[in-house]
């Protein structure tokens, strides 16, 4: 390691220190040994930081999972805030995949489609960056598996050093075994070209208690019964009255929403969740909305599957968003047995519900 390196390797070790410092926590073994190995990435960044040039290899790409809550997204973010290069970017999973499906679709009206579309759609959103942090990684929908598929062999064959956080061990995605085979060169690909660091651990962060400065406005929500007393004391939450329902205009279409007042929708679970919604209709609505509520809400053991995997998208993006969401009804993690394959799946959400206050739920 040269002195360079070594400068930017101590530096980026400093830096975590004090991010941790800063947050009140200590890093666990697992977040000390993710925390190295991101350091020593950023040491041989340093030293290929010159004019971009397709000759010059890229250092390996790093595959972070993990279980929920265990700190993957903080520490690939300090390692983003203080890595001194300007080619570089951020993007959660959400946004970037809605991104690709609309120039993918854009291409494919315009010219001819295919492959190279998705290549041209990753050149326009990625532009000449060296470096790709990609949050929260994730594969379930079979109808999109292909194209995510298409999109890690674009991101790998290209001169970009590729950082990704998941809670699935590579051989973890695409769980369901109807099409998990389909997924399979990908995750072969993923293996060879990327170094996979294990942050499981046995500390769920997420459910420990954040200093009131420090709480996210999604903790600002809660999980109420229909009919509760604090549903009453919630400001903006006197039920919807007819006259208010009203269209609210979502990713290339309009949603029939219950209310709208302000800073603040209401739907229906039907709408959102059993409808034909999409990631990209949550992304667009929480752009709009810092408030979102959702009523009707059914244990999630009554769902159809695609009800369950809308649910925890629109959880998904409410927490990443940082938009608060109300749920009213009955507790979505109700009856599911503790060893089911179905609470499995849904462990993300379920540590994401556990941030959200709690009153007179029916069990």
């Amino acid at each position: 390691m040269n002195h360079t390196m070594r400068r930017q390797y101590a530096a980026m070790r400093t830096h975590f220190q004090q991010a941790a410092d800063q947050r009140g926590f200590t890093l666990s073994a697992a977040q000390e040994q993710a925390a190295e190995r991101l350091s020593l990435l950023a040491a041989e960044l340093a030293v290929t930081g010159g004019p971009f040039r397709r000759s010059r290899p890229a250092p390996r790409n790093l595959y972070v999972w993990g279980p929920v809550g265990r700190g993957k997204s903080w520490l690939v973010d300090a390692f983003f805030d203080g890595l001194p290069i300007a080619r570089k970017r951020r993007l959660h999973f959400h946004d970037f995949f809605r991104a690709l499906h609309d120039g993918v679709a854009h291409e494919g009206r315009n010219r001819e489609g295919g492959h190279s579309a998705v290549d041209r759609a990753v050149d326009e959103l990625l532009g000449d960056c060296r470096l790709l942090v990609f949050d929260e990684f994730h594969a379930h929908d079979a109808g999109d598996a292909m194209l995510v598929a298409r999109l890690f062999r674009t991101l790998l064959d290209r001169h970009v050093t590729l950082v990704t956080t998941s809670n699935y061990p590579p051989a973890g995605l695409m769980p369901d075994p109807l099409y998990h085979h389909l997924f399979e060169p990908t995750i072969q690909r993923i293996e060879e070209r990327m170094d996979v660091l294990d942050v499981s651990g046995p500390t769920d962060f997420r459910r420990r208690p954040s200093p009131s400065h420090d709480a996210p406005r999604f903790a600002e929500g809660a999980c109420l019964a229909d009919g509760a007393e604090a549903l009453r004391d919630e400001p903006g939450l006197d039920a919807p009255r007819p006259g208010e329902a009203v269209l609210v205009p979502a990713h290339h279409r309009d949603l029939p929403a219950k209310a709208a007042r302000a800073d603040l929708v209401w739907f229906g679970f039907d709408t959102l969740c059993e409808g034909t919604t999409a990631v990209p209709d949550y992304l667009a609505l929480a752009e709009r909305f810092g408030t979102l509520v959702l009523d009707g809400v059914p244990p999630l053991a009554s769902c159809t599957s695609d009800g369950r995997q809308r649910f925890a998208n629109l959880v998904d993006v409410c927490c990443d968003r940082d938009t608060r969401l109300f749920l009213i009804g009955a507790d979505p993690l109700a009856g599911l047995p503790e060893d089911s394959a179905l609470l499995r799946d849904l462990d993300r959400t379920a540590s994401r519900l556990a941030m959200l206050r709690r009153a007179d739920l029916a069990r």
